[in-house]
């Protein structure tokens, strides 16, 4: 997965951690590095500009710690194509393996620790693009978009990845040329699928317009009833809505199913309580919240939250 993408655009390789920081400082993004291990002259940088963005493939070739304040009117995508980077913030810390991507917010401290194989890939997206892009996807116009802490399993998103890599195609056949028609085109598209692929603000926004009293109640008879079986035939009782108008209505709001939705709260419940400390043992925490396939519960755990439970038990302690 990106593993040629901007190969005709090397700027550094084989080069000291800290070269390749000044020129991340002066074209992605403010930082300060920090050396967590050894000074290996491994790092490796490569960059381009796209119809306005920034494309760029980083690897510090060490074990490095970076930290910002915040971004400067700027987003970030970033998905790890290779090792491990670890977010830090209020002493939550989110794992991303190799083809995990999560999108970065302006105004939002950064606290990042690369393995010493760690590489990404990083689109960077001034706010005033992002938010030409929102405009025609909400009705919401005074917000600016702000995105979930959430990773995303790029494998799980064949259309986001094909998309991507004809960016990155169409780049080396266009170098960093002024943007015209058909390079604006591939922007707006790769922009509007990232904005339907991370939860944000106004997707939510969006969505909450629409709601009616029938599906509030399916909504906090869920949040209330969130360690029980929840069958859809009880939700179509309490909510006087046939199972066919649930499915839609989830998929309008949420663009998923039932069922999805009763799984991901539960993985957000039993997540909290693992990081407040209020489980004896994960096999007892997975069982109470009606997870009996232990094995699928932590695959379907660690590609909602780029971890393992027994990593985010740890973490507690």
């Amino acid at each position: 997965m990106f593993s040629q993408s901007l190969a005709t655009s090397t700027i550094f390789h084989g080069a000291h951690p800290e070269e390749v920081s000044a020129f991340v400082n002066q074209h992605i993004g403010g930082h300060s590095l920090d050396l967590l291990s050894g000074e290996n002259l491994a790092a490796s940088l490569s960059f381009g500009e796209f119809a306005g963005l920034g494309l760029s493939r980083v690897s510090y070739g060490n074990h490095v710690r970076v930290k910002s304040p915040a971004l400067d009117d700027i987003y970030h995508f970033q998905v790890v194509t290779r090792g491990e980077c670890r977010w830090r913030q209020n002493g939550d810390v989110i794992r991303l393996r190799r083809g995990q991507a999560l999108m970065v917010n302006p105004d939002e401290v950064i606290d990042l620790e690369y393995t010493q194989e760690c590489e990404k890939v990083i689109i960077k997206v001034p706010a005033s693009i992002m938010k030409s892009i929102c405009s025609t996807e909400s009705s919401v116009r005074e917000q600016m978009v702000r995105f979930d802490r959430l990773p995303i399993d790029m494998r799980l998103c064949p259309s986001l990845m094909s998309i991507l890599d004809a960016v990155f195609s169409e780049f080396e056949e266009s170098g960093d040329s002024n943007p015209g028609p058909i390079t604006l085109s591939y922007r707006e598209i790769v922009l509007k699928k990232l904005l339907k692929v991370f939860p944000n603000n106004l997707k939510a926004s969006d969505n909450v317009q629409p709601v009616s009293p029938s599906m509030e109640r399916i909504i906090r008879y869920i949040e209330e009833h969130v360690k029980e079986d929840i069958e859809l035939e009880t939700l179509s009782q309490i909510s006087n809505m046939s199972i066919r108008s649930i499915y839609n209505a989830f998929s309008r709001m949420f663009s998923t199913t039932p069922k999805s939705y009763v799984k991901l709260i539960k993985l957000r419940r039993l997540r909290s309580d693992l990081l407040q400390g209020n489980c004896r043992n994960i096999t007892e925490a997975a069982l109470d919240y009606g997870f009996s396939h232990l094995g699928r519960f932590s695959s379907d755990y660690r590609k909602r939250f780029g971890e393992l439970p027994s990593e985010t038990m740890r973490l507690a302690g």
